[in-house]
């Protein structure tokens, strides 16, 4: 199997959807949707599938606080009572909780039945979808339990982005800024200089949604499990996590995105003070993250429950926190251990 997914856009990816329905002749097709996509997705998709299996359709309620076992079991109980088999089909129609949740459902059921993902956020498109991750959160640590599964294909509709809040919109053009920060410091220069983001023009973000897609294509072919380099796609998200997690817990959540703005801003002042980044570097990246995202209004009495989320970070090792963080803009470096006292001064100069 190849190590990342096959991946279409536009019309190609229905006609792919229906190639694969045509040979695999699917006993089942069961659409896995929430309440958004159900609505407004759901019926620019059905009319475009060619098949003679049976259709069914699966709504769960969206949402971060939805991914967990307890939504997993019942949509096991609900394939299940369908009579889903191991020919059945699911295609998960959805942002980054559905594609997550809906590949480990349907790697989970019967020992693996197959999937196709059509992410519908632009979050889901340049991140959640492509690369295999799936899983859900235990309690309110994100992605805790988890397999690594490619699905199908993947089927990529930028015209979905239309049917998104200007905030769903931001959340996932912060992970198009991390791709940059990361990898290719001219597709930062590009995506830095937007007064503001060209989420109307579909011609620009489409190019965007490429350029991001192949970013992560390159790093999650070089490193499937996440063993080494594809660690580094974790830029910003030591932080994010353990502050989106926290507002979980306390039930007024915030959305992935605007977590790992902070976290970006606050592990590039961690950079700079591990002697890595340049601080004229760090100021661009915090006053362009600034400019487009609401600062999350933190305190200093949060920063124990903050680090103790930290401490549950899949990447960490030996009981450190391990932390990817910048050279310089374009190159980042992971597995850097970082001291409890430096995570907080770091915090603290956000909160400030």
């Amino acid at each position: 199997m190849s190590l990342i997914n096959p991946i279409y856009y536009k019309k190609e990816g229905i006609n792919q959807i229906n190639s694969f329905i045509k040979k695999y002749n699917p006993s089942k097709i069961i659409f896995l949707v929430d309440e958004n996509t159900h609505q407004y997705c759901l019926p620019k998709v059905i009319p475009e599938i060619e098949a003679n299996s049976e259709i069914e359709i699966i709504e769960i309620e969206s949402g971060e606080i939805n991914k967990n076992l307890d939504t997993c079991k019942n949509l096991w109980e609900a394939l299940t009572d369908l009579k889903i088999d191991r020919k059945g089909l699911i295609i998960n129609l959805g942002g980054g909780v559905l594609t997550d949740m809906g590949g480990f459902v349907a790697h989970c059921y019967k020992r693996g039945i197959k999937f196709i993902n059509i992410p519908t956020t632009l979050l889901a498109m340049v991140d959640a979808s492509i690369g295999g991750k799936t899983g859900v959160d235990l309690g309110s640590h994100k992605n805790q339990v988890g397999i690594f599964v490619l699905p199908e294909l993947v089927y990529i509709q930028p015209s979905f982005i239309s049917t998104l809040s200007h905030e769903q919109k931001l959340s996932g053009f912060a992970e198009i800024i991390k791709h940059g920060l990361i990898a290719d410091q001219e597709y930062w220069n590009k995506v830095s200089s937007y007064k503001v983001i060209p989420f109307n023009d579909f011609e620009e973000i489409e190019e965007l949604i490429h350029t991001s897609i192949e970013i992560k294509k390159k790093v999650v072919s070089e490193d499937f499990s996440e063993s080494g380099i594809r660690k580094i796609l974790n830029f910003g998200h030591t932080i994010g996590h353990a502050v989106e997690s926290f507002f979980l817990e306390k039930e007024t959540p915030i959305l992935h995105g605007e977590g790992v703005a902070l976290g970006m801003i606050v592990e590039s002042y961690i950079s700079v003070k591990k002697g890595l980044l340049q601080e004229s570097d760090y100021l661009s990246i915090k006053e362009f993250l600034s400019v487009f995202y609401p600062k999350i209004l933190l305190h200093k009495e949060y920063l124990g429950e903050i680090l103790t989320f930290m401490y549950n970070d899949k990447k960490n090792s030996n009981k450190e926190i391990k932390f990817v963080l910048l050279e310089k803009i374009g190159k980042a470096i992971f597995d850097v251990s970082v001291e409890e006292d430096l995570i907080k001064e770091a915090l603290l100069k956000y909160i400030n």
